[in-house]
């Protein structure tokens, strides 16, 4: 079985994992892990974003 993703698809898988991993390992309270691991998955797509509009701008 093969599996082709994008770029931006890879990105957002990984950033979902890895929040949910970060929210679990790192907080007490299931109240906390689900707002740490939103806050940290926000801010990788607020990342993945960011550097995709200056990559875009960047390569004119």
């Amino acid at each position: 079985m093969h599996m082709n993703l994008s770029h931006f698809e890879a990105s957002f898988l990984f950033s979902l994992f890895t929040s949910v991993v970060l929210g679990v390992v790192s907080k007490k309270t299931d109240r906390e892990r689900l707002q740490y691991g939103g806050y940290v998955f926000g801010c990788f797509l607020l990342a993945l974003f960011g550097l995709g509009w200056l990559m875009h701008f960047g390569h004119g």
